[in-house]
């Protein structure tokens, strides 16, 4: 399914902007942009898309995203009486000079994960909400203080799910480690073929324990793990933008059999494939 790209309102010399809209309509379709977003939604029931993950919404919803990750909100209601307040801001925020003190790593943590997309439960999702409703504006510093402080709270909490595959959201491996960037690499370019821990813990010159642990520490999950999601992520890709059949989607995302494959599938996102690209095109569509 093709996505469009947005222009957001965001000047260069902004720290950041922000939105506000009551009975929000979510007409707007699947797109993307070159922007951080923070997204509060409440009194809401529908649907979020974010890169290929699709989950049913009910309620308050917080979700940070990351530059060029699509998305889209779907209601259920033709009149929607939801409010939506947006924090928009620029790419280069993750590079910029307040990004290089030590004070701000768990920020910089949050704002490279959140190209795969995440969202927030609570006592975060209230706090935030809290927070985001007390600014007004972004021309003023106390409205940049709490900017500020909305992004440390989210790097910080306990209550943030990531929602998008590595592959399905272009996750950027520009600030990884040579050591991460290389073995991540390696999965792109071979993730078709059969790939052992041990060959990849021999690429970076390390025992297969050694490199389980430090790949765990560096990505908040074990190697098979990242594989899995990399082919999975492969496999939700082929499904929303092909029309491959389910078998062949099978073996080129480098599964050896399609009872692992659909097993692997169901267990991550609770339906058959075939049930997540009719939902997909369905929740897309409508």
């Amino acid at each position: 399914m093709k996505s469009i790209k947005e222009i957001t309102p965001i000047k260069s010399d902004d720290p950041f902007v922000i939105l506000k809209h009551k009975n929000a309509l979510f007409d707007y379709p699947l797109h993307f942009h070159n922007e951080y977003e923070l997204n509060l939604i409440t009194n809401f029931k529908g649907s979020r898309t974010v890169g290929d993950s699709n989950e049913k919404i009910e309620g308050i919803d917080l979700t940070l995203l990351g530059p060029e990750l699509k998305h889209v909100w779907k209601s259920d209601f033709a009149i929607s009486k939801a409010g939506v307040i947006t924090i928009q801001f620029q790419e280069h925020f993750l590079h910029s000079k307040i990004m290089s003190y030590s004070v701000s790593k768990d920020i910089k943590k949050l704002l490279e994960l959140s190209k795969r997309g995440i969202t927030f439960s609570n006592p975060t999702k209230n706090i935030i909400q809290e927070k985001m409703e007390s600014i007004e504006g972004n021309e003023d510093f106390k409205s940049l203080l709490t900017f500020l402080e909305i992004l440390h709270i989210l790097s910080i909490s306990k209550d943030g799910k990531v929602l998008s595959s590595p592959q399905s959201a272009n996750y950027s491996q520009k600030r990884e480690s040579r050591r991460i960037s290389l073995i991540m690499n390696k999965v792109k370019l071979n993730y078709k073929k059969q790939i052992k821990l041990s060959d990849v813990a021999d690429m970076v010159n390390m025992s297969e324990s050694a490199f389980s642990h430090y790949f765990k520490k560096r990505t908040g999950q074990s190697f098979t793990s990242y594989l899995l999601d990399y082919r999975l992520g492969v496999v939700t890709k082929l499904l929303t933008e092909t029309n491959m059949t389910i078998n062949e989607i099978c073996y080129e995302a480098g599964f050896n059999s399609l009872s692992n494959f659909n097993r692997a599938f169901k267990k991550k996102h609770s339906i058959s494939p075939k049930e997540f690209k009719l939902n997909y095109h369905k929740e897309i569509m409508r």
